[in-house]
């Protein structure tokens, strides 16, 4: 539904749709144009709300515990450019200073909420489960660790979150979209169209004279952005990184089948075997005398089902899931049930949630991963671990070679390494002929930004690679970006202005055809006068499938009234007229499968709307300040990006 969401927006009509909901969740972000009043504040004061300050150490905090959750989600590292120009900092305060505004609604208001219901949520929280899908102390605790905090100061959070979610509920809970949007979004979506159409072909231009030098110079002048020739330099470059090295010293010391089956045999376990593993059901029993009594039914012939259905119990009430004997709780249960076969049931067992009994449903075997699977790549660890070992002491030999003059290229051979020449590439790592440059790094943003701001002679410090390695390079020569000359691309001017000249008399004579079409003229009619083109008829186009057609087709085909006509560039630079035969319109059927997630969209759109103007309403009756000079000097953002 989101990838069609995303195609319809090129439409107008869904550009207009998609306006409205954009326009509401800019209004969302609208509380960041806070009162711009920046005296009387204490040099450890970051921002006021009402009687509540945030300070710097505070902002910080919440900051790095928001990087590290984006990194943890996106599993790679995020710059502090990055994240500025992704505007985590300002995202983050505008979070604080609405939460500043809520707490303190929240304490007007006298709402509170009983320390068990804060209990039972975190309870709740799947974070703080365990192996056995419960609440667990240790991981609790390891989490709030991780991200430091300390018990009371979570509960504290915890509370002050559910609050303030209180207060957003009792104004949202009862939003609805308008009918009347409703029905322009059904109509947009669910709307079908049956079209007939036929395909002009390019050669419907007719022959293209060869253009005069002053018609190309003319083209040639007004398109002049299309004929630019980017800057390029020649690099000397050297990349010493732990897999770099592994390569080489693997091809003068091959790691040997000895090392390897050692290698292997250490992670075997770890790495390569996956553990046996059980679909398990349990039963719990409030005690061992009424577990006896169904294990008896059991040992009697009655199913491990029928004993569900006859206590009133749901799948979720018993099944355990798919475990392996590590991760179950207790270790004496574990043993007894992986002691079983397939559709086993074990012996009433007490447990720390009571007795119970268990049935194996299924049997999932131990799997061990050969050596000769993985023999490559743990030869290609192997040599990177041992690369690993020598890569400072090349690192700081190379740095030695260059702080004594050498070139990069000079001080790679001195360290019996090679250097690499890129003879050309432009600032986004491509050559000129438009592919991008191979083994730049890991951090080829970096490595291209200190190329550009460089020049030819320069001693440029190294990039320092993700594994402490380095980038080492020197300009060797710069092609300086310029305005390429009439005489240098005039056999591509030529081309492109007689593709233009042709779509331009295809355009012209689509617009004559359909005046003819709208004026009473059938298809079939104009088929045949254009050489006897075939018709082609398409039913039920929506703009959710359409039915082959491309956007742009799309796009004049929902522009159109019924009877009307409208051409389109087709795909192969021909031209598609076409006359909308019918539509139709189903009936608003909000229960359709594919209009709920539409209704949780413009939900969402409205609750973000309604919640920005509270917040921004309490942010300006507490008069919300912020300091902008240590603003800026802990964001370090230009002063125009406050």
């Amino acid at each position: 539904m989101l990838d069609a969401l995303r195609a319809s927006s090129q439409t107008w009509v869904g550009r207009s749709i998609m306006a409205v909901v954009m326009g509401l969740l800019v209004i969302a972000f609208g509380f960041w144009g806070i009162a711009d009043v920046f005296k009387g504040f204490g040099a450890n004061t970051l921002a006021r709300v009402g009687s509540a300050e945030i300070t710097p150490e505070q902002f910080q905090v919440a900051y790095q515990r928001e990087l590290v959750q984006m990194q943890e989600q996106q599993r790679r590292a995020i710059s502090s450019e990055e994240a500025r120009e992704r505007g985590i900092d300002r995202q983050v305060l505008s979070r604080m200073l609405s939460d500043a505004a809520l707490d303190q609604e929240a304490h007007r208001l006298g709402l509170a909420l009983p320390n068990g219901v804060i209990a039972r949520q975190i309870m709740q929280d799947d974070a703080f489960k365990g192996p056995d899908g419960q609440f667990n102390r240790q991981t609790f605790e390891a989490r709030l660790q991780d991200n430091g905090l300390t018990e009371q100061n979570y509960v504290a959070e915890t509370r002050a979150a559910a609050l303030r979610q209180e207060i957003v509920a009792t104004l949202t809970n009862s939003l609805t979209a308008p009918r009347a949007m409703l029905e322009i979004i059904n109509r947009y979506y669910h709307e079908t169209r049956n079209i007939d159409y036929i395909v002009l072909p390019k050669s419907a231009a007719g022959a293209i004279p060869a253009p005069s030098d002053a018609e190309l110079k003319s083209y040639f002048e007004s398109h002049r952005d299309l004929y630019r020739k980017h800057e390029y330099r020649k690099v000397s470059l050297l990349l010493v990184s732990s897999t770099s090295l592994a390569g080489i010293e693997s091809a003068a010391h091959p790691i040997s089948d000895a090392e390897i089956k050692k290698r292997y045999d250490e992670v075997k376990d770890q790495r390569y075997t996956q553990a046996e593993q059980r679909q398990i059901q349990q039963i719990i029993f409030p005690d061992e005398k009424t577990a006896d009594a169904a294990a008896a039914k059991l040992a009697g012939g009655e199913t491990f089902d029928a004993l569900i259905a006859e206590r009133k119990l749901s799948p979720k009430d018993t099944d355990l899931g798919t475990v392996t004997e590590a991760t179950l709780a207790d270790k004496s249960v574990a043993a007894a049930v992986f002691a079983l076969s397939a559709g086993g049931v074990s012996k009433p067992a007490k447990t720390q949630f009571g007795w119970a009994i268990l049935h194996v449903q299924k049997i999932i075997p131990k799997i061990v991963i050969p050596l000769v699977a993985v023999k490559t790549s743990l030869a290609q660890e192997l040599a990177i671990f041992r690369a690993h070992k020598d890569l400072g002491k090349i690192h700081d030999q190379i740095e030695d070679l260059r702080a004594g003059g050498k070139s990069v290229a000079d001080a790679a051979k001195a360290a019996g390494l090679s250097a690499r020449t890129i003879d050309e590439i432009d600032a986004q790592g491509n050559d000129k002929a438009s592919k991008a440059v191979p083994d730049l790094g890991d951090d080829q943003k970096a490595l291209l930004k200190a190329v550009f701001a460089s020049d030819i002679g320069v001693d440029n410090d190294p990039i320092t690679t993700k594994d402490g390695g380095g980038i080492w390079f020197d300009v060797l020569n710069i092609d300086p970006a310029r305005n390429l000359t009439f005489d240098e691309v005039k056999n591509r001017v030529t081309q492109d202005w007689t593709a233009d000249e042709t779509s331009r008399r295809l355009v012209d004579k689509a617009v004559d055809l359909t005046k003819k079409l709208d004026s009473g003229a059938t298809i079939a009619a104009l088929a045949t006068a254009q050489g006897n083109l075939p018709v082609k008829h398409v039913d039920k186009i929506t703009r959710l499938d359409p039915q082959g057609l491309s956007s742009t087709i799309l796009d004049e085909v929902f522009n159109r009234a019924v009877g009307k006509a409208g051409s389109a560039e087709a795909q192969d630079g021909g031209r598609i007229i076409f006359s909308v035969a019918s539509a139709s319109v189903p009936p608003l059927d909000v229960k359709r499968y594919d209009f709920a997630n539409v209704l949780d969209q413009m939900k969402t759109a409205l609750n973000d709307d309604m919640t920005a103007q509270f917040v921004t309403n309490l942010e300006t009756g507490l008069n919300t300040r912020i300091n902008q000079q240590v603003w800026q000097s802990i964001s370090g953002a230009p002063a125009d990006q406050q």
